[in-house]
C-alpha cells in the first residue's frame, strides 16, 4: 500500500492527515488499516476518514470548511472538512475583498467579529452605509493584502465554539481555497452592489483573477450581480444561485422583500439554476420552535427545475428538530421524507451532514445487528423527551428502541416501591408547592436538603406534577417545553407489568440508600425490589433480561442467589485505572460495570485528552462495562466528538469497545446502532470513525494549551466493598434484634462521601424549584 511507504519517512514531530477515497472497496477494512498504522512514530497521526466514491445523493456545502469548530475558512477548517467529509464536498467562500482588490473568505462583512484586527488597528473603525442599513466596524476593503496577511489572525466567531485556535491561523485567499483541489467550490458574494459603490468589481475580480477556474457554485442575494454573471460564466462548469435571504429582508436591485421574490421562481430560472434558502423557508418554525407543517418551496422550486440548498446548519445552535438536540435528525427532516429531499445542505458541520446522508438516511426499517450487541439502556427511560421516569418516559423509550428500560427505586413512607431517578422530589416533581414544610437535611444521601419520597405516602406522591428538567441547568438547553408536565409516576409493579407487555429485551432496576432506608426508616427496598420481581415471574423466566444495579456490593449479594440476574455495580465516581486485585473483587458481587464517561475518556477544557485503560481492565476478567450518561445536547459532548453525539456514539462503540449506552435518547444510540456506518468493516459510501483523544489539542500551539490535569485515581478494593446492610428498624425506630443496639447507617464504599452541607433555607430551595420550573 502507498501510504506505508510514505509514512516511512516521518519524523517524530510530524503531524499527518490521512482520508482516503477508495478504488476497490472490497479489499479494504479499515479496522485492520488502523491497527497497522500503530508501528508509525508521529508527533500525531490522525485517520480522519474512510470513503468511497459518492452517489447522487445532498451534496454537503462546509461554510468556511469546518467552521463549527475551526476558525472560518482557516488551513485547519479546510482540510479537516475534506478529510472528515462525503468525498464530493464543497468548500463554501464568502467573498470579501481587499482595498488592493484580493479575495479572501469571510462571511461577516466585518473582519473584527472573526479576527484580531481591532487589537491590530484600533484606530480604523469605520462606518459604512450597506443595503441602507448603517454598519460599524473594520472592513477589509481599508486595508491592502499585505497589510492584513503580514499582521491579522483568525479568531472563532462564535464564543460556544474553541478558542484554543485563535490568533495562530492567517486568513486564507479564494487562491489559497481552490488550491487545495476541493472536490467543488462554491463561492457566494453576498455584497456585490456594496463593493460597486466603493469602486471595487467583483465580477471583474472574478472574471480576472481566478476565470472560474474550480469555481463549480456562484451564488448571491442580489439578482442585478446575477444577471451580469450570467453573461460571462460558462453554465456548464460553474451554477448560479440565488440566494434568499431573511424573509423581509429586501432584495438590493428590485427593492422588493425576497418573501414576494419567493412567489415568482419563474423569474429566478432566468438568471440561476437554484436558490440557497434558509431552512426555515422549508420547515418552518412555530414561536416556541417547533416544526410546522414544511411549505412547498422544494416542490415548486423543482417543477421550475431550479435545484434547492438549505442553509442554517449547525450542531450548536439548536433549531428545527423538537428539542432532540440530535443534529442528523434535522438533517434528516430535509433529505430523507416521503414528500421532498433538498439538493444539498450549507453547514458549520460538514461530518454530520455527511453521517446523516450517507449512514441514516434510508435507513429507518434496518434492524440492529445481533452478533456483539451493544445494549441501549434507558436513563429514567426517554428522559431527555418526557419528564424522566414517567410511563410516557418508557413509552417513548420503547418507542425509541431501548433494549433495557430502566427503573431506579424509590420508596415512599408507606413502603411503596415506585420509579424516580432521586428519592429527592424536588428536582423532578412541584413537590415545594405542595410540601414545602417536608423539606429536610439527610447528609447520608446528599449535601443539601430536599423533599424526600420517604416522607410522603404515594397517596401524596400520587399528588405531584411531574417537571421535565435539564441535568445542564447553566446550559440554557429547555428540554422539550411541550412536555414539561406530562405522563405520571408509576409503581414498580406497574413498570414491570409494562415491560412485561411490551416485550422489551430487559430491565434495569436501580437500587441506592438501601442502609440509610433500613435503619433510619424501617424500609427494606431490597424486600420490595424482590417481592415485586417475583409477582410478576421475572425470576422464573429467561425470556427478558433483569439486571440489578447498584453502588452497594451488599445489596447486589442479596441477588446472587437468582441464576438468570445479571448484577451490574454502579460507580459514581470518577477513576483512573483499576487494578487487577480489585477487578477480583467486583467479580465476586457483579457481571458488570455501569462508569461515568469521565471515566473512560478524559477531557480537558472541552477536549478529551486519554482513553482510560478500565474498560479493557474490566473485559480481561469478562465483566462487561456499560457508559453512562449520554446525552444529546452540545454542552454536553466533548469538542473532538465534533458536538455530536453520533460521533461520541462512535468512539465509544468502536474504539473502546463498551457493552451498553445508558443514554437520556436512545432515539439516537439506536439510529447510529442501525446504521451500517457504525460496522467499521462495513462497505459504505462513509465511515464514522471513532475520535482520537488528544487529536485537537494536538494540533494547537503549546502556549495556549490548558493545564494538564492528574489522572483518576485507581478503584481501590476498599472502594468496592461495602459493609453488610443494617437490619430494617421498627416504626418506632428499634432494630428488629434488640440486642443488636442502635444501628447507625455505614457510609457506601461506592459512592464516596461528600462533605456535608449545612442546607439551604426554605426560601433558597423555593428559589431553585421556581428556576427549574421556568419562572
Amino acid at each position: 500500500m502507498v501510504v506505508f511507504e510514505i509514512l516511512t519517512g516521518l519524523e517524530e514531530n510530524d503531524q499527518v492527515f490521512i482520508s482516503f477515497l477508495l478504488v476497490d472497496p472490497l479489499n479494504f477494512s479499515p479496522e485492520n488499516f488502523l491497527t497497522n498504522m500503530a508501528d508509525f512514530k508521529c508527533a500525531s497521526l490522525h485517520v480522519w476518514n474512510v470513503y468511497l466514491p459518492a452517489g447522487d445523493e445532498p451534496v454537503v456545502i462546509a461554510r468556511g470548511g469546518f467552521s463549527g469548530l475551526f476558525p472560518e475558512s482557516s488551513q485547519f477548517a479546510h482540510q479537516i472538512a475534506l478529510s472528515t467529509s462525503l468525498s464530493n464536498v464543497i468548500l463554501y467562500c464568502n467573498l470579501q475583498l481587499t482595498k488592493d482588490s484580493v479575495g479572501i473568505c469571510q462571511t461577516d462583512i466585518r473582519l473584527d467579529n472573526s479576527t484580531n484586527i481591532a487589537a491590530v488597528f484600533p484606530k480604523s473603525q469605520k462606518t459604512y452605509t450597506i443595503n441602507g442599513e448603517n454598519v460599524q466596524g473594520w472592513f477589509a476593503l481599508d486595508y491592502t493584502s499585505d497589510q492584513l496577511f503580514n499582521n491579522v489572525t483568525l479568531t472563532q466567531s462564535i464564543y460556544s465554539r474553541p478558542s484554543l485556535f485563535d490568533g495562530t491561523l492567517p486568513l486564507s485567499t479564494v487562491d489559497d481555497a481552490i488550491g487545495i483541489k476541493p472536490p467543488g467550490f462554491w463561492l457566494n458574494v453576498q455584497y456585490d452592489a456594496f463593493y460597486a459603490a466603493n469602486k471595487l468589481s467583483v465580477s471583474s475580480y472574478i472574471q480576472k483573477t481566478t476565470r472560474f477556474m474550480g469555481i463549480s457554485y456562484i451564488s448571491s442575494p442580489e439578482i442585478g450581480f446575477l444577471k451580469n454573471m450570467n453573461k460571462i460564466i460558462n453554465k456548464a462548469k460553474t451554477k448560479l444561485i440565488f440566494r434568499f435571504l431573511d424573509a423581509d429582508a429586501v432584495e438590493p436591485t428590485t427593492k422588493q422583500p425576497y418573501s414576494s421574490i419567493l412567489k415568482d421562481l419563474s423569474s429566478i430560472k432566468s438568471i440561476a439554476s437554484g436558490i440557497l434558502v434558509p431552512k426555515e423557508y422549508i420547515w418552518p418554525l412555530s414561536k416556541d420552535q417547533y416544526l410546522l407543517t414544511p411549505s412547498s418551496v422544494v416542490a415548486d422550486a423543482h417543477k421550475q427545475g431550479l435545484e434547492v440548498y438549505a442553509s442554517g446548519f449547525a450542531n450548536d445552535m439548536p433549531g428545527s428538530y423538537n428539542y432532540s438536540y440530535d443534529p442528523t435528525a434535522e438533517y434528516l427532516q430535509f433529505v430523507d421524507n416521503s414528500d421532498f429531499s433538498v439538493d444539498g445542505v450549507l453547514t458549520d458541520f460538514p461530518p454530520t451532514a455527511s453521517e446523516a446522508i450517507a449512514c441514516l438516511a434510508h435507513n429507518k426499517n434496518a434492524t440492529r445487528p445481533s452478533k456483539g450487541k451493544i445494549l441501549v439502556i434507558s436513563h429514567n427511560g426517554a428522559s431527555g423527551v418526557y419528564p424522566g421516569s414517567t410511563d410516557l418516559a418508557y413509552q417513548q423509550a420503547v418507542d425509541d428502541g431501548a433494549d433495557i428500560i430502566d427503573c431506579s427505586v424509590q420508596m415512599s413512607k408507606d413502603g411503596v416501591a415506585f420509579c424516580l431517578n432521586s428519592a429527592d422530589l424536588l428536582g423532578s416533581s412541584n413537590a415545594m408547592t405542595s410540601f414545602m414544610s417536608r423539606s429536610t437535611m439527610v447528609s447520608e444521601i446528599q449535601p443539601k436538603s430536599g423533599i424526600f419520597s420517604f416522607d410522603l405516602t404515594w397517596s401524596e406522591i400520587q399528588t405531584l406534577t411531574p417537571q421535565l428538567t435539564s441535568p445542564l441547568p447553566n446550559s440554557g438547553l429547555a428540554r422539550n417545553p411541550a412536555n414539561k408536565n406530562q405522563g405520571k409516576f408509576i409503581t414498580l409493579s406497574d413498570f414491570l407489568d409494562f415491560a412485561k407487555a411490551k416485550a422489551v429485551s430487559g430491565i434495569l432496576i436501580d437500587i441506592e440508600n438501601a442502609a440509610y432506608l433500613a435503619s433510619k426508616k424501617g424500609l427494606s427496598i431490597i424486600d420490595a425490589v424482590t417481592a415485586a420481581l417475583s409477582n410478576a415471574t421475572f425470576d422464573k423466566q429467561a425470556t427478558q433480561q433483569v439486571m440489578i444495579q447498584s453502588d452497594d456490593t451488599s445489596v447486589l449479594s442479596k441477588f446472587k442467589n437468582v441464576p438468570g440476574y445479571k448484577r451490574v455495580l454502579s460507580i459514581k465516581e470518577i477513576i483512573g485505572d483499576v487494578p487487577k486485585q480489585t477487578v477480583e473483587e467486583i467479580k465476586k458481587f457483579a457481571d458488570a460495570v455501569n462508569l461515568p464517561r469521565s471515566s473512560i475518556v478524559t477531557t480537558n477544557g472541552g477536549f478529551t485528552t486519554t482513553f482510560t485503560t478500565v474498560v479493557d481492565e474490566l473485559h480481561a476478567a469478562n465483566i462487561s462495562a456499560y457508559v453512562s450518561v449520554l446525552r444529546n445536547e452540545y454542552v454536553a459532548i466533548a469538542f473532538d466528538f465534533f458536538s455530536d453525539p453520533v460521533v461520541e456514539l462512535a468512539t465509544y462503540v468502536g474504539r473502546l469497545g463498551i457493552d451498553g449506552v445508558v443514554t437520556d435518547y436512545p432515539k439516537t444510540a439506536d439510529a447510529y446502532l442501525r446504521s451500517p456506518c457504525s460496522d467499521l468493516n462495513a462497505k459504505v459510501a462513509y465511515s464514522i470513525l471513532p475520535a482520537e483523544a488528544g487529536a485537537l489539542l494536538g494540533l494547537a500551539e503549546p502556549e495556549v494549551l490548558p493545564p494538564a490535569e492528574a489522572p483518576g485515581p485507581p478503584l481501590t478494593v476498599d472502594d468496592v466493598v461495602d459493609p453488610p446492610l443494617p437490619q430494617v428498624s421498627s416504626s418506632n425506630g428499634s432494630t428488629a434484634d434488640p440486642a443488636a443496639g442502635p444501628v447507625k447507617a455505614p457510609p457506601r464504599s461506592s459512592g464516596r462521601a461528600n462533605a456535608a452541607n449545612m442546607g439551604l433555607h426554605l426560601l433558597g430551595i423555593l428559589l431553585i424549584s421556581l428556576l427549574s420550573a421556568g419562572y
